[in-house]
């Protein structure tokens, strides 16, 4: 299972956003993951797709765009348009499941699914064979900055216990220590947002990770 560290433009200096993505680029980082909130779904605001489209001009990274929003097949197309590689929307948001999967994957974009904490596992496990990716919540969504919920490793195990061959995302405190027991439970995606901006050297950070993230994916 290849291992994915994807920087949180979350956690950027929003002046130098292209900048600072195409540093990650540099520092060898896989992806980059945009965070759009809508102040509805969750209570902050970031950035819609006309962001993401600029993004896409100034960086050759993957691009994956979570959408903690309340009505994300109504974006879709927007965000597909913009040049997102990967669209990741939430299971308890307002939205059809299944028409979202649909309409992402006609897009010929790659479909993930993602759970907050509160969500039981059980929920998300019929659509595995459906989507490309699952992102585990491991904060409460909304805000960068928070602790790790590490109670939240016994859906990683179940998911992939279930999907062997799935990627599975973490997202919300990922450092060179949790990222550990993150990978052992059987992520293999790691969302790093603070980590990874407050490092001096971009690339130590990048690195950190992978090699903590190694120790323990099978």
């Amino acid at each position: 299972m290849k291992i994915k560290i994807a920087p949180s433009v979350l956690s950027c200096d929003f002046s130098r956003m292209a900048e600072e993505s195409k540093a990650m680029e540099l520092a060898g980082a896989d992806w980059l993951h945009l965070d759009v909130m809508d102040g509805h779904f969750v209570p902050n605001i970031t950035f819609g797709a006309p962001v993401v489209k600029c993004l896409r001009k100034a960086t050759g990274m993957f691009l994956d765009v979570h959408l903690m929003i309340s009505e994300p097949h109504r974006y879709i197309g927007d965000f597909v348009k913009a040049g997102a590689d990967m669209i990741v929307f939430h299971l308890e948001s307002e939205s059809n499941a299944d028409e979202c999967i649909r309409l992402i994957k006609e897009s010929a974009c790659k479909a993930g699914i993602s759970i907050k904490p509160k969500t039981p596992v059980e929920e998300v496990l019929p659509y595995l064979d459906k989507v490309d990716m699952v992102l585990v919540m491991t904060v409460e969504p909304g805000f960068g900055g928070q602790s790790f919920m590490g109670d939240m490793m016994s859906k990683v195990s179940a998911i992939r216990e279930k999907a062997p061959e799935i990627d599975i995302q973490v997202d919300g405190g990922i450092d060179d220590k949790t990222v550990e027991i993150a990978a052992e439970a059987g992520a293999n995606v790691f969302v790093a947002g603070s980590y990874l901006f407050k490092q001096e050297d971009y690339s130590n950070g990048v690195t950190l990770l992978r090699t903590g993230a190694e120790k323990h994916l099978a």
